[in-house]
């Protein structure tokens, strides 16, 4: 713990939709609601006009979408909230060297380590410096609270929101947090927080009264032991300025459940390109491959396989995620796949060949094997080879190594027709840059507008009107 609130905790003011809102004037001031638009997607962030009808993060998008349904509904543009986030880290960076990212919207800063604070009055100056060179950077607003230890200070930016800054002085933290739900605390969710309440224990101070050897008993020597310490105020915990990856993981729900064993093939080769593509970006590879099945009675399957060395080569990937899943009874249905890789490093395995043609190996014994066992419709799907279902890409490119070409017909998972996503970026030869509003029946309603312009003019489009394109996110604040 220390004597002076030398510990800054910035969190984004609903970040994607407050980004969306301030890219797209005619949505300022209006409800704007960001995430997976399908039957079954959730909600990512709600702005804070959509929240005042009771939508917020991680609700199924259909609530959503009963509570406001005059919204904005849109699908979300990371490479472009990747953007702003980097605008902003580079601000924190400025302030100390101690910066520790929790998400895009999110992070820790030392300023005692960076020089710019050492007592009360610094460190507000520094916070409130921080959030004018954020709005003048990105148009956007961030909360920032400042207090002597991570947990503290991170409640003051939850009291600070939306667009402000709260310090907690050291020495007050056990007379702010006593009144306040148990919730409050890292590591108390719903369950934990119910176990509590069954016990008799809804605030903070009643988990100070009951005292460390019952919250042992409760819920265990650390958990129990961690959160007596945290009820009394005390964290101390330093700032990290890199948090190393443990995994690197995507994953779809889709919006009917799939069933045929050779789609469902296809999207888990199509997922683990996207795995090993963000594997790249991150500089990293892995040695532990995961596939996740959330299957038609949502019960969950987590299969992972452990490689020789690390690599970040789509075909070991993708040979290792197809592996797992023969081990995956899928017959029911699959509501949502995911595919991971753990066990990080920032080197690459050399034989990446040999690691290739063992996997190769070892996925064509094992389709013999199915394909002599098999029987009835199941059989008939296993016997059919691991490099005639193999669709690495988006639409059956080639796999590397000996591996054939996979043949799936494009039309088979994939509408011809280009597909327009609501909020995503476009630009027409004529009318210049804008954003679909929405698509259907072959057409595609398009408003055009820029961050600095007045709300613009929705026109209509046929979807293959080749003067439309997508086109690329524009910058928040205009310079020069």
């Amino acid at each position: 713990m220390r004597a002076a609130p030398t510990i800054l905790h910035l969190d984004m003011d609903a970040f994607f939709a407050a980004a969306e809102q301030a890219s797209k004037p005619s949505l300022r001031g209006k409800p704007v609601v960001v995430g997976g638009l399908g039957p079954r997607g959730v909600v990512a962030t709600a702005s804070y006009e959509a929240r005042r009808f009771g939508v917020h993060s991680a609700m199924p998008m259909g609530q959503a979408r009963r509570l406001a349904p005059n919204a904005a509904y849109l699908v979300p543009r990371f490479s472009f909230y990747r953007s702003i986030s980097e605008q902003v880290m580079e601000l924190l960076g400025r302030l100390s060297p101690l910066v520790e990212p929790l998400s895009l919207d999110e992070a820790f800063v030392d300023l005692d380590a960076g020089g710019v604070a050492d007592d009360s009055a610094s460190a507000r100056a520094a916070g409130e410096r921080l959030r004018a060179d954020i709005l003048a950077t990105t148009g956007l607003t961030g909360s920032v609270g400042l207090a002597g230890s991570k947990m503290i200070a991170k409640i003051a930016s939850e009291e600070a929101k939306p667009d402000g800054l709260v310090l907690i002085e050291p020495g007050t933290e056990r007379e702010l947090l006593a009144p306040r739900s148990v919730r409050i605390l890292p590591g108390v969710g719903p369950a934990t927080g119910e176990h509590l309440r069954r016990a008799g224990m809804t605030t903070v101070s009643d988990l100070v009264e009951a005292g460390e050897d019952e919250l042992v008993r409760l819920l265990g020597r650390a958990h129990g032991a961690s959160l007596y310490l945290m009820a009394q105020g005390y964290d101390d915990r330093p700032v990290v300025a890199e948090r190393d990856a443990k995994s690197v993981s995507v994953e779809d729900t889709f919006d009917v459940d799939l069933h045929d064993r050779v789609r469902i093939r296809f999207e888990v080769e199509r997922l683990a390109e996207r795995c090993v593509g963000r594997l790249r970006a991150s500089g990293h590879s892995g040695r532990t491959i995961v596939l996740k099945v959330r299957r038609f009675d949502f019960s969950t399957l987590t299969r992972s396989e452990t490689l020789r060395g690390p690599t970040d080569d789509p075909g070991v990937v993708r040979e290792a995620a197809g592996r797992l899943l023969e081990a995956v009874d899928t017959t029911g249905g699959v509501r949502l796949l995911g595919v991971g890789v753990s066990g990080l490093a920032d080197y690459t395995q050399e034989d990446l060949f040999a690691q290739a043609e063992a996997a190769e190996g070892e996925a064509a014994h094992a389709a013999e094997g199915a394909a002599g066992a098999a029987d009835g419709a199941v059989g008939a799907v296993a016997t059919v080879s691991a490099s005639e279902e193999r669709a690495g890409g988006d639409a059956g490119a080639a796999v590397s190594g000996a591996s054939a070409v996979a043949s799936v017909e494009p039309d088979a998972h994939e509408p011809v027709e280009r597909r327009w996503a609501p909020g995503h970026d476009v630009r027409h030869v004529v009318y210049g840059a804008g954003w679909v509003q929405g698509s259907g029946v072959g057409r595609v309603t398009v408003r055009f507008e820029e961050p600095w312009s007045e709300p613009g003019r929705v026109r209509t489009f046929a979807v293959d009107d080749p003067e439309l394109e997508p086109g690329e996110a524009l910058p928040l604040v205009r310079r020069g």
